[in-house]
């Protein structure tokens, strides 16, 4: 089964809710688009997000390190998949979204062509897991409005944006926790803004209300983490830290920086490498939490096919679709009450829209 057709473009998908973060603030994005489709006419999809804020992928990168594709998907054999991701692998490094985007669409193509879900090709570990849903940087009652929102469509879990102002953000936080009660998990991302002392002064004034704190400091100070006490330690989750599966042994060096993994197909190049980073994890005793930037509902159904195949998955926060205007596609998984479960279509179980 041969793959007989390629095509890839970019899109410009506006945001329905722009948000703010340590350090942007984000009201429009790209994404990418990758079709496959073989001589019988089964078609695989696949999506991108470069994030060069994150990976230092631009969208020109991208592009370019697509153009490269056809030459070593054309006229290969759909059933030889592993072997093809290596390939790419190897051939597009430095362009992990793009990478994410063909690896996606190969992993599509292929349940299409066993006729079953990706997850249960994969060996599905979970039916269905609940996403947490993302609240940007804002003033605190613009906070607890939005908070409310997300509570009336259904959703538990927040995941409150921080690390610009500690004392703001303690009171946001603290705030939530009185406004809704203790039935709402909430959980806090810093995207690097803290130092040792801001993230001690919020982690002790919240840790009663704080599930766990993604990427507190920088990337770059895996030591000073490693000098935190060891709850805020295990309640600390490896985000910027963690690209590719070549980052998790110095992740795993005692005293551990981390206790949860956070993996994003757009960083490490797809489910393949995604997958890769799992395993690592799992036989480490790490719990996983599979994240995402702002993607099309692709990438985000390959994200919870690997995230729902994957025994250590404790956490999901893939909802990255969600505020686009428009996408290109639809299906992929279905959202009850803040639960993620995929759907029982074969591959993705997306459809490109017309």
């Amino acid at each position: 089964m041969k793959i007989d057709r390629i095509k890839f473009w970019k899109e410009d998908l506006e945001l329905t809710r722009p948000y703010t973060i340590a350090y942007d603030t984000i009201d429009s994005v790209e994404n990418l688009f990758v079709i496959l489709e073989t001589e019988t006419g089964i078609t695989g999809i696949g999506a991108g997000s470069p994030a060069p804020g994150v990976t230092g992928e631009t969208m020109a990168k991208s592009m370019d390190a697509l153009s490269a594709i056809e030459d070593i998907l054309k006229d290969r054999d759909i059933r030889k998949a592993p072997a093809l991701l290596r390939i790419l692998q190897r051939t597009m490094k430095g362009a992990p979204a793009a990478m994410a985007a063909a690896d996606i669409a190969l992993h599509d193509l292929l349940g299409k062509s066993i006729g079953l879900p990706l997850a249960d090709i994969l060996g599905r570990a979970h039916d269905a897991l609940p996403t947490s849903i993302t609240i940007g940087i804002m003033p605190l009652e613009e906070t607890l409005e939005e908070a409310g929102e997300y509570i009336d469509r259904g959703f538990s879990i927040l995941k409150i944006k921080t690390g610009l102002d500690p004392d703001e953000d303690i009171e946001r936080i603290l705030k939530v926790r009185e406004r809704f009660g203790k039935d709402i998990r909430i959980r806090v991302d810093a995207n690097q803004g803290y130092s040792v002392e801001a993230f001690t002064r919020v982690f002790e004034q919240t840790r009663e209300c704080v599930e766990f704190s993604e990427q507190p400091l920088k990337d770059g100070q895996i030591a000073d983490m490693q000098g935190l006490s060891l709850p805020m330690r295990e309640m600390s989750a490896a985000d910027e830290s963690l690209h590719t599966p070549k980052d998790v042994p110095g992740l795993l060096q005692e005293p551990r920086p981390f206790g949860i993994f956070n993996i994003k197909l757009m960083k490490c190049g797809g489910i393949g490498p995604g997958l890769d980073i799992a395993r690592m994890a799992d036989v480490s005793g790490i719990d996983l939490m599979w994240g995402c930037m702002d993607e099309s509902v692709v990438s985000i159904a390959g994200a919870l096919h690997a995230a729902l195949a994957s025994p250590a998955t404790r956490y999901l926060d893939l909802d990255g679709s969600l505020d686009l205007a428009r996408d290109v596609a639809t299906g992929g998984f279905i959202l009850e009450n803040g639960w993620l479960r995929t759907n029982a279509q074969p591959g993705l179980g997306v459809m490109i829209n017309s």
